[in-house]
């Protein structure tokens, strides 16, 4: 249990630079503040970061030959104005509502520990700080801009915080192997149609004829053409096209997002999507062209992976603060993250942290505008981070 040990010792300042980090939240690919703060912290600790695409990224160890494993954090925060009421409520109007700003002080903690421990490593560990991870672009970019080269990665881990569950907290929760997150397709219809005057629709092509047709004949896809069971999540949400009452418009627009854990259900469903929109089109005399302007893979943990940090956990943390799920981590499977264009291409393993139990009063879940973490969880995220990468590049060399 040192790490554990290790990671109290240092509580304060782990809990300082989530505060920092949540009331300066960011969004998106470019997070100045956030980065630099990042940044100047590894350096402090001796570290020599570099920018890899729009995040950072960090070695340590490499002084005892190994294998190399990477450790990854999630930087960004969400579009949303926080309600909460405490000290360091966010000042930019965007909220760290899904707990990034815990993964990277939790993951600025183990650099501290990894520093102090550098000449046990055996081998090499990959700080990955990314931005994006909302939007489904960080993982992505800094995947081709050469993070998992130069030492090249042999294995990954995250650790993700949970609030406003039935979940314990400041316990660590192994979910099954497998599938831990579902792809995610974000995607575009555009009806070309042709505007006219109110008064004489049939001198035009009414878009919003189209796309409503579209609407409804979407909605067939998991009623009628998925087997029963079927993982598949298909929301519509926006629908536009027009700006008065008395013209028919132009153009209009609807986009959605898929959820699948299937990758042959995935494939089916952009097939679908894209025949049912160019026929019923056609069939109004209009045109529809469909876009996918951003696509995630379903975040899968390895088989081997799982079994291993499984073995490795009790070296790390109580027998009271693990707690293996099976079957019932299926209760994560509805969300989608980044993380799998990472473990698409690496043996990866994800962890869940509770980080405020439903029934001890945090009650609002992540990405709500009320949500509160258990900051108490932070060292045991630390210690997670810390000890999976250090046993596993010491047991499985």
């Amino acid at each position: 249990m040192k790490y554990l040990e290790e990671a109290k010792a240092i509580e304060e300042e782990i809990i300082a630079n989530r505060r920092y980090v949540h009331q300066h939240a960011e969004i998106g690919l470019d997070l100045p503040v956030t980065k630099t703060f990042v940044m100047e912290k590894l350096k402090e600790m001796g570290y020599e970061p570099q920018d890899c695409a729009r995040g950072v990224v960090a070695l340590v160890g490499g002084k005892k030959p190994g294998k190399v494993f990477l450790l990854r954090a999630d930087m960004d925060a969400l579009p949303i104005q926080e309600e909460g009421d405490h000290e360091f409520k966010s000042e930019t109007g965007s909220m760290h509502a899904c707990g990034h700003d815990m993964h990277t002080a939790m993951l600025l903690g183990a650099a501290r520990i990894l520093k102090q421990h550098e000449d046990e490593i055996e081998g090499t560990i990959k700080l990955m700080f990314q931005p994006a991870e909302e939007s489904l672009l960080g993982a992505i970019e800094m995947v081709e801009a050469g993070i998992l080269e130069n030492p090249k990665v042999d294995a990954a881990a995250f650790v993700h915080v949970f609030s406003g569950m039935p979940l314990a907290s400041r316990s660590v929760i192994m979910p099954e192997a497998g599938s831990n997150f579902s792809a995610a397709d974000w995607f575009e219809i555009h009806v070309q149609g042709k505007g006219c005057h109110g008064a004489m629709p049939n001198t035009g092509v009414d878009p919003l004829n189209v796309i409503t047709h579209i609407y409804q004949a979407l909605q067939s896809i998991h009623a009628r053409e998925m087997p029963t069971g079927a993982s598949l999540a298909l929301t519509m949400g926006q629908l536009h096209g027009g700006a008065v009452s008395n013209v028919i418009p132009d153009t209009a627009f609807m986009s959605g997002t898929i959820r699948t854990r299937d990758e042959s259900v995935r494939a089916f469903v952009l097939k679908r999507i894209e025949e049912i929109s160019d026929g019923i089109a056609r069939t109004f005399r209009a045109e529809a062209t469909v876009k996918f302007p951003t696509q995630c893979p379903a975040m899968a943990s390895d088989p081997v992976m799982v079994d291993q940090v499984k073995e490795l956990l009790p070296q790390i943390l109580s027998e009271d603060q693990i707690l293996d799920l099976g079957e019932k981590s299926g209760i994560f499977k509805t969300g989608s993250e980044d993380f799998a264009h990472v473990s698409t291409r690496v043996p990866a393993v994800f962890l869940a942290l509770g980080a405020g139990n439903s029934e001890d009063g945090y009650e609002y879940p992540l990405h709500h505008p009320k949500v509160f973490f258990d900051e108490g969880a932070m060292p045991v995220g630390t210690a997670t981070y810390v000890g999976v990468a250090m046993e596993w590049l010491k047991k499985y060399k």
